[in-house]
């Protein structure tokens, strides 16, 4: 699966515009009915983000909003995620955006997941913590957030920060988008309450065009 950036990578990357993940190997089943929309809405920022909303075609479209990237040496970034109800323990790769592809980093391997370093760490008293994983991939199978769209409200997951410590959340929403419909701002916004954002892929794969057509996303808060 990639993550495909439609927004420039200046000081603060908004959002990812779409997931797609270059296989035939179907979904799964798919997803219960959306939970948790309106807890999940209340926990981003009322303050719209300033920046573009739209561009010419052809040109990045992710609104970007100016802000300063949090000091390294103050960043706690995830480095493993267990995750018991969909028996996931999987390791946590800091990524950014390929310059060349203008997509987000997701690890090759599909048993490992990235979190998206232009936005909070763990240690964020505000902002939404962004982790993608694959959902499958013809030549290596299941990837690790294949159940994802399993997770239930109270469900909970574990991220452990480059610090040792064991962070525990608490599943609050789950939805599913068609990919040109997710609120990106939401999902990558850098205020907020502070919150766990676990994006893949779902819905209908096109074997046309070799993707899926939708998003699944799982927001969860520190318990």
């Amino acid at each position: 699966m990639t993550v495909r950036n439609r927004g420039a990578l200046a000081a603060m990357a908004a959002g990812v515009a779409a997931l797609t993940v270059a296989t035939g190997v179907a979904c799964g089943s798919q997803p219960a009915e959306d939970v948790g929309a309106d807890e999940a809405a209340a926990l981003a920022s009322t303050t719209p983000t300033p920046g573009p909303t739209s561009a010419a075609p052809g040109d990045a479209s992710v609104p970007v909003g100016a802000g300063t990237l949090p000091a390294p040496p103050n960043t706690v970034p995830p480095v493993k995620l267990s995750i018991p109800p969909i028996d996931v323990t999987a390791t946590v790769n800091a990524v950014g955006i390929n310059r060349r592809t203008n997509e987000f980093e997701v690890p090759p391997s599909v048993d490992q997941i990235a979190w998206y370093r232009y936005g909070p760490g763990l240690e964020a008293e505000a902002g939404s913590v962004v982790i993608a994983g694959h959902v499958d991939s013809a030549e290596q199978g299941k990837g690790a957030f294949f159940r994802l769209r399993e997770l239930d409200q109270g469900d909970t997951l574990t991220a452990t920060g480059s610090d040792g410590r064991p962070r525990t959340y608490r599943v609050v929403a789950r939805e599913e988008y068609v990919k040109t419909k997710i609120p990106l701002e939401r999902y990558f916004a850098r205020d907020g309450k502070p919150r766990l954002t676990l994006i893949t892929c779902g819905g209908p794969f096109d074997a046309a065009t070799r993707k899926y057509r939708d998003n699944i996303v799982v927001t969860a808060v520190p318990a």
